[in-house]
């Protein structure tokens, strides 16, 4: 779960959209959810560049 104050990286209209397009409703808290992952995988990508003494994230910083 995205914790309270975190700024929203999701466009909602965007990823409702395209559930909406794969026939998927939405529950009212999942793009909290979402957000919440994609800060901790930012997170994750940002650590793994950091032990690999590099200060660019790359692409495959995003494999965990």
């Amino acid at each position: 779960m995205a914790k309270k104050g975190q700024e929203p990286l999701v466009i909602v209209s965007k990823a409702k959209s395209i559930l909406k397009k794969s026939g998927c409703n939405t529950a009212g808290d999942a793009f909290q959810a979402l957000n919440g992952y994609l800060y901790w995988l930012l997170e994750q990508a940002a650590k793994r560049a950091k032990a690999n003494g590099r200060k660019t994230v790359r692409p495959h910083d995003f494999m965990v």
